[in-house]
């Protein structure tokens, strides 16, 4: 507009399309699905707040004893729990690790879950499909270090016929644990074990032994790509279910504390239910503890420093989404089949409720940006602010998110270095909220889409081995032989060697993994190499 109060510029076909748009999602409907999303961050940021409460309570517990007097408040709860005549008296323990490749964080890992300060008899069990495996001489070698030290073995279960590899490495591990164990403990190899875990574990369930299984949940460390943000977006919303301080309804496979005579019983069904046909183990168990109306707890300790690898980008990230969703086809009843239905529906729905006010903000955005530069008048540009005002509510609303997203890493990091005292200290500074936002928005967004490939396809390709599913249940497993010029193959999270070649990361964009995948839609066969 001219300072001489000249003619307004014409409006060209792109402007009115976009102030037209705008004006579209404006309408009675489109600010529905805005507030929605202003609703859904809310909900986060109150789910978060209240998870942060728990474990800050939990850190205030802990330096309470250690003002007390108590030097090793991180290990229990009363020093006096560490006097010879308690510590006789420990149930046993065996920790069933079932392993699939070796990474660069594996052997740390694994070192904080061998060297545990548990006083009772405890043992360790690491299980591999074949000698083959890239963590089989790995373990030896950790094994060499410890032989005086710790009571631990290595076991190769071989291939899985029935159920999917990693059940069949733990229920391998089940039938060699020692006769005398009380209390078997499921732990995923990227999980960093505090000195004190296992003690709390085993002590919450001699205190209460009405429980059936115990859970915690891991605290994922981006490694600073986009890949490894999108990983700690999609676990943050489940971490509040995990952050009850007692009874939950929700289970990480990654580590599951249980008593050993319902594996040697087959108690509820946990062997059948798992051997035969079994996809997912935290998932079969979830429902059976529902079915059975069995007990699961988090106790509030029970968090996890989780590395993530150093090269995962967008490509792995979508491969590990896809198993995630792949979970959800996987049912042992017609009430569990209804009830992960009703997850798929609500998490499908929810997640691009979520990015659809993102969207149409952009494009408020976009148009109010043209109105001012371009000069338009009010009238020549049908132009709403009521899509800008939802515009700021929808800012406001995400900061909140945000902030409290922050404040639940902030304490959980403070927990996990009170636990771990010796270890070197976790920090927040690494941390980029910018990527974290994108990655809200990424994770959201391809949720939708991985769910539905997984409901059409009813198979998945997991480390090497295929998977098909019929009535909820594996009926087929196929394995592919890695071709000897294709480099090594890595897993998703912890960057993996699997079959035990030596080399560099292969570099598969995410584009490139995407249209592999709508190749793979209608022959899954020819890619499973």
């Amino acid at each position: 507009m001219d300072g001489g109060g000249g003619t307004l510029p014409s409006m060209d076909a792109f402007d009115s399309f976009l102030f037209s748009l705008s004006n579209a999602f404006s309408t009675p409907l489109a600010l529905f699905v805005q507030i929605q999303g202003c609703v859904i961050c809310l909900v986060l940021a109150f789910g978060w707040a209240c998870a942060a409460y728990v474990r800050n309570r939990e850190i205030k517990r802990i330096k309470g004893r250690v003002r007390a007097g108590n030097s090793f408040a991180f290990i229990c709860n009363d020093i006096s729990e560490l006097e010879h005549s308690n510590q006789v008296n420990l149930p046993r323990v065996t920790v069933i690790m079932p392993l699939k490749g070796f990474g660069e964080h594996n052997l740390h890992n694994w070192r904080s879950q061998v060297t545990s300060l548990y006083g009772g008899p405890l043992e360790f069990l690491f299980v591999v499909e074949s000698t083959e495996d890239p963590a089989y001489n790995a373990v030896l070698r950790l094994l060499s270090d410890y032989r005086d030290d710790v009571d631990a073995r290595i076991l190769v279960a071989g291939l899985a016929t029935t159920c999917s590899q990693k059940i069949h490495n733990q229920l391998v591990g089940v039938e060699e644990m020692h006769k005398d164990t009380k209390y078997v403990l499921f732990l995923d190899d990227d999980v960093r074990l505090h000195p004190g875990t296992i003690g709390a574990l085993t002590a919450e369930m001699e205190k209460n032994p009405d429980i059936f299984i115990q859970t915690g949940y891991p605290l994922d460390l981006p490694s600073g790509s986009l890949g490894s943000y999108c990983i700690y977006e999609y676990h943050m919303p489940c971490s509040m279910g995990f952050a009850t301080g007692g009874k939950t309804f929700f289970l990480w496979g990654g580590c599951m504390m249980m008593h050993a005579d319902d594996f040697r019983y087959d108690r509820y069904g946990v062997v059948s239910g798992l051997r035969d046909g079994g996809y997912s183990d935290d998932m079969t168990l979830a429902a059976i503890a529902g079915a059975h109306k069995r007990l699961i707890t988090s106790p509030p300790v029970a968090i996890f420093p989780h590395p993530l690898a150093s090269d995962l980008n967008l490509g792995r990230y979508w491969n590990y989404l896809r198993k995630q969703t792949f979970v959800l086809e996987s049912y042992i009843s017609h009430v569990n089949k209804i009830m992960n239905r009703a997850l798929f529906t609500s998490h499908c729905y929810l997640s691009w409720g979520f990015v659809a006010p993102y969207f149409m903000s952009m494009i408020h955005v976009a148009a109010a940006l043209r109105f001012y530069t371009k000069g338009y008048s009010l009238e020549e540009a049908g132009f709403s602010s009521v899509g800008m005002s939802m515009v700021c509510s929808l800012a406001a609303c995400t900061v909140i998110e945000l902030f409290s997203m922050w404040n639940l890493t902030r304490v959980e990091v403070h927990l996990c270095n009170i636990l771990s005292p010796e270890a070197p200290q976790l920090s927040l500074a690494s941390y980029n909220w910018g990527l974290v936002f994108i990655a809200i928005l990424v994770d959201n967004f391809l949720y939708t889409i991985s769910a539905i490939r997984s409901h059409f396809s009813q198979s998945i390709n997991w480390s090497g081995i295929r998977y098909y599913l019929k009535d909820g249940k594996i009926n087929k497993i196929e394995r592919s032989i890695p071709k000897v010029d294709m480099g090594p193959i890595y897993t998703d999270l912890g960057g993996k060697h699997l079959y035990g070649k030596k080399g560099m990361a292969p570099k598969v964009s995410f584009l490139g993994s995407l249209a592999k995948t709508l190749a793979q839609w209608r022959q899954p066969k020819k890619f499973d190499s």
